[in-house]
C-alpha cells in the first residue's frame, strides 16, 4: 500500500507531495517528484531510474531517498525536466547518471518546442548531464543481488527512451514510452514517432510476463494486459494516420476531420497537439511508410 513520506529537510517547510509504493523487497516507486521514479536499495548504494524534476530533488534527497540508502547510479529514461530535472542535486551529491548517448547530447543543445508556443529549452547546466552513455541498445549491471538489464527504445517518445528492467523484482520502467490513459506526447523534434512508439511497446511487451510489474514514467503501474490494450490502441491510431498520410492529409486536414475522436474513451487528450506531432513523426518516415499519393 502507498505510505506517505514526512516533509523534506531544508528549506522546504510545507508537507511532502512525495510518496512511496514497495514492489519488491529491495524496489520502491515513488511518486509526486515530478514523474514516477523507482528506487533500488543496494548495499553499496541506491540506483534511481528518473531522478524527477528539479523542485522535488531536496525531497527525493532528503526523506525519500531513506528509504534505499546513498544514491550511487541514476538512469535517465529519456531527457525530459519531469524526468530528469533532478540531475543537477543528484550528481552534487555524488551519483553516476546513465543515459543513451543521444539523450545527453539534446541536453547540450537549445530545443524549440513548437508545439508548446515556441518554448525554448536551453542547454541543461554541465552538473545535469549524464556521466555514463551508451551508444548501442542494452546494457546490464547487477545491483544488491538485483539484475538490471537496460536498453534504448529506438525513436519512440524521443530518440534516446530507455527500458529499465529489475529483473528478479520483475519490474520493468519504461519512461514515456508509454503513456497510459491518454493521446500521447511524441516529441518529434528530438526523434519520436508514433510509429516508434508502436515498435517500443511491442519490444516491451515481448519482455513483459503476466507477472511484471510495468511502470510508465507517469501515471500508475501497468499490467501487460493494460500495455496490451495501449499498444492495440497506438497501432489502431498509426494505421488511420498512415492512411491519411498517404491520401495526402496534412496536419490541419487531420485536426479539421477530428481523426482520433473516436479514440477520445481510451485515449483522451488535446488532440490537435497530437495530431500535429504525430503528424510530423509521420512525414520524417514517409519514406519508410512507401511515400504518399
Amino acid at each position: 500500500m502507498p505510505f506517505a513520506l514526512p516533509r523534506a529537510t531544508g528549506a522546504q517547510t510545507g508537507p511532502s507531495a512525495v510518496s512511496a509504493t514497495k514492489l519488491g523487497e529491495r524496489v520502491t516507486l515513488i511518486t509526486g517528484a515530478g514523474n514516477n521514479v523507482i528506487a533500488l536499495a543496494g548495499d553499496a548504494g541506491s540506483v534511481l531510474v528518473d531522478a524527477g524534476d528539479a523542485a522535488h530533488a531536496p525531497a527525493l534527497l532528503g526523506d525519500v531517498l531513506k528509504l534505499a540508502g546513498p544514491v550511487s547510479t541514476v538512469f535517465n529514461t529519456h531527457y525530459h525536466l519531469e524526468s530528469s530535472g533532478g540531475n543537477d542535486a543528484l550528481a552534487t551529491s555524488g551519483a553516476k547518471i546513465v543515459a543513451h548517448l543521444n539523450t545527453k547530447l539534446w541536453m547540450t543543445q537549445e530545443i524549440i518546442r513548437d508545439w508548446e508556443g515556441g518554448k525554448v529549452y536551453p542547454p541543461r547546466a554541465k552538473a545535469a548531464l549524464p556521466t555514463e552513455t551508451f551508444r548501442g541498445t542494452s546494457g546490464e549491471m547487477t545491483v544488491g543481488g538485483e539484475r538490471i538489464e537496460y536498453g534504448l527504445l529506438t525513436q519512440a517518445h524521443t530518440d534516446g527512451d530507455l527500458f529499465v528492467h529489475f529483473k528478479n523484482a520483475n519490474v520493468l520502467a519504461v519512461g514515456d514510452a508509454v503513456q497510459p490513459g491518454r493521446l500521447p506526447t511524441l516529441d518529434w523534434f528530438c526523434g519520436g514517432w508514433i510509429g516508434g512508439m508502436q515498435n517500443a511497446q511491442k519490444a516491451l511487451l515481448d519482455r513483459a510476463d503476466d507477472r511484471t510489474k510495468i511502470v510508465p514514467a507517469a501515471g500508475p503501474v501497468m499490467t501487460k494486459a493494460d500495455l496490451q490494450a495501449n499498444h492495440a490502441t497506438i497501432v489502431r491510431i498509426r494505421e488511420k494516420l498512415v492512411g491519411l498520410l498517404k491520401k495526402g492529409q496534412g496536419a490541419q486536414n487531420m485536426i479539421d476531420a477530428v481523426a482520433v475522436d473516436e479514440f477520445k474513451d481510451v485515449m483522451p487528450g488535446d488532440a490537435a497537439t497530437f495530431l500535429y506531432c504525430a503528424y510530423r513523426g509521420l512525414w520524417a518516415h514517409a519514406r519508410e511508410l512507401g511515400g504518399i499519393v
